[in-house]
């Protein structure tokens, strides 16, 4: 078995074992999962030798790969390594991968989700605003950005259970995926164009029907799908939160309520938006 087979081999065995502990939600993502910023990354300033060296190790077995974070775990002597989005467990020569979850069984936390999302985070204050229209609900006290398919199925989930939430600024970055979705572009190129792009949002959601345009007035999708590469996005509907935790699928009402409180919460105890 070659190299790029072998890691490609490693990325689908990594995709399937998170898929089997996210909690239920749904997204909707093409065949494909390979992100466009899969690259070597460079040691990190005051790296370790002994980091340098598996860093080294890593690129060797997984050529090309994006490494953006590795540290002693604190697990059975195994070492963590964000390995693109993917966040696994290897031993210090590298020897042996594990992927999957690490669960505390006193609390019954998933201790790697926690880990992954936390090193995931987006700095929030940094996202290009100006691609993505903005819906106010209530006091809007509460921030989600959205990146979201207009034919996406799950993204129409999505919003109906959006619908039961108040006091919330939705800010939406047109994102559709062309391989599962062909029509998607043109529709997002007619909806931004609308008058009021929020109104033609829900109305479409709602009803089906696009705004009469020809969606010719210039349009971020371009823009929005560099940035979602960007950031590793590649399922729709993909919600960022306020302390730039990032939850691809249509979740549910009571989750999307805790989510938010956890976000705020994160904010009040530190004070910063995202990494």
């Amino acid at each position: 078995m070659n190299e790029t087979r072998w890691l490609s081999l490693f990325r689908i065995v990594a995709i399937a074992a998170a898929a089997c502990v996210m909690p239920v939600a749904w997204a909707q993502a093409p065949a494909s999962q390979a992100s466009s910023a899969m690259t070597a990354a460079s040691p990190a300033p005051g790296e370790s030798p002994d980091v340098t060296a598996m860093r080294k190790l890593l690129l060797q077995k997984f050529p090309g790969a994006e490494i953006s974070h590795i540290a002693k775990s604190g697990y059975l002597g195994l070492y963590e390594v964000m390995l693109g989005d993917q966040l696994i467990y290897t031993d210090p020569k590298v020897t042996y991968v594990f992927v999957g979850s690490i669960y505390d069984t006193a609390t019954k936390t998933n201790l790697t989700e926690a880990r992954s999302r936390k090193l995931n985070r987006v700095a929030v204050n940094k996202l290009p605003l100006d691609l993505a229209f903005k819906r106010v609900k209530g006091d809007g006290s509460r921030t989600i950005y959205l990146f979201s398919d207009a034919d996406c199925p799950f993204c129409h989930r999505l919003e109906k259970e959006m619908q039961g939430l108040d006091n919330v600024t939705v800010y939406t970055f047109l994102f559709p995926i062309d391989q599962l979705h062909p029509d998607a572009a043109r529709k997002s190129k007619i909806l931004w164009c609308a008058p009021d792009r929020a109104k033609a949002w829900d109305a479409y959601f709602a009803t089906g029907k696009l705004p009469d345009n020809k969606g010719d007035c210039g349009d971020p999708v371009a823009k929005t799908q560099v940035l979602g590469a960007s950031l590793h996005i590649n399922a729709t509907p993909t919600l960022i939160f306020a302390d730039g935790t990032i939850i691809p699928g249509a979740l549910p009402l009571p989750q999307l309520e805790k989510e938010l409180a956890s976000a705020q919460a994160d904010l009040k105890k530190n004070g910063t938006q995202g990494k």
